[in-house]
């Protein structure tokens, strides 16, 4: 860490890149008092009128990242991590076991935030430690799911790869939107929502009486490309999407984007009013689809179907960013 008059000196004229290369050479000393003492005071230099926050959370990110587990457990709290790549409970988990985590985590929503991440990175974690309604193991039924890795430069959560889609997609007449379906609709809809909040996409969903080709049909976008996928497969690429904050926004984390797996899924089977439950048994007599248009088009999209064959009901999620 350098001296304190150089440090003085960066926060009375509001260097921020020069505290912030502090940051670095500190966390390459390994000297996590040093980053903490430089966020601390980035984030009173306010008092100045110097706004410095990107140091304060770029500190706090650090620590997280990378210092020893009781050092950056104390960053989880409601209001760090402002200006993160992402959440800290998702960045805390990727170099962090729950078992070195658990005894300097206090109860809390954050707390369980961590704790999913880190059933999602492998680790068999006690359900009530993930705040009783996501399990701490993976289901049969789940995918490995596509998580993000965090750096000192920041954060790479690129999509899933995923088999061609190559046939023509069955189309029929637009389906009829139906009350029935609604709520589903809804659930697919809010769990990719934020592509169209907090980046510039595009997400709409429908649900129709009817079958898949009748879903595809109320899209008005004419040909498509369709093919059969799993209950795996719809969980890797919803949670993908919904952990993502498209291609402009902030990551909300995987624990969220498989909180919306399970969600949505609860809603579709009509088994939510169970919740906690785990939906996949009941989602086997469920038709998962993927699509696309014909014409391959660059940027972030999340395009899946729904059948459900024995109450004759159909969905289908649009969902793309092509903002830059």
């Amino acid at each position: 860490m350098s001296g304190p008059t150089d440090l003085d000196r960066w926060l009375s004229i509001g260097d921020l890149d020069e505290l912030l290369r502090e940051i670095d050479r500190c966390c390459d000393a390994h000297d996590w008092n040093g980053v903490q003492v430089v966020g601390e005071r980035a984030r009173k230099a306010i008092e100045r009128g110097h706004q410095l926050w990107p140091a304060a959370s770029y500190a706090e990110y650090r620590i997280a990242l990378d210092a020893p587990p009781a050092a950056a457990a104390k960053v989880i709290t409601d209001h760090s991590g402002y200006l993160a790549p992402g959440p800290l409970t998702e960045v805390i988990a990727q170099n962090h076991r729950w078992t070195d985590l658990s005894s300097h985590l206090p109860t809390s929503a954050k707390r369980a935030l961590v704790a999913q991440e880190r059933a999602l990175r492998g680790e068999i974690v006690p359900d009530a430690d993930c705040g009783g309604e996501i399990p701490g193991v993976l289901a049969n039924w789940e995918p490995g799911y596509a998580l993000a890795t965090y750096s000192d430069t920041g954060v790479s959560d690129d999509a899933p790869d995923r088999n061609p889609i190559t046939t023509t997609a069955p189309l029929a007449e637009p389906g009829v939107e139906s009350p029935q379906a609604w709520e589903a609709s809804a659930a697919l809809h809010s769990a990719v929502a934020h592509w169209s909040a907090k980046s510039d996409g595009i997400v709409r969903s429908i649900g129709v009486d009817g079958t898949t080709a009748n879903a595809l049909g109320s899209l008005g976008l004419g040909q498509l490309l369709w093919r059969e996928s799993t209950v795996t497969e719809y969980a890797e690429i919803l949670a993908w999407a919904a952990s993502s904050g498209g291609s402009q926004g902030r990551r909300r984390g995987a624990a969220s984007g498989r909180f919306e797996v399970w969600w949505t899924l609860a809603v579709l089977t009509a088994t939510e009013d169970d919740w906690p439950v785990d939906p996949g048994i009941e989602a086997e007599r469920l038709v998962f689809g993927v699509w696309a248009e014909s014409a391959p088009a660059p940027g972030w999209e999340c395009r899946l179907t729904v059948e459900d064959p024995d109450d004759g009901l159909a969905w289908v999620l649009d969902a793309t960013d092509r903002s830059k």
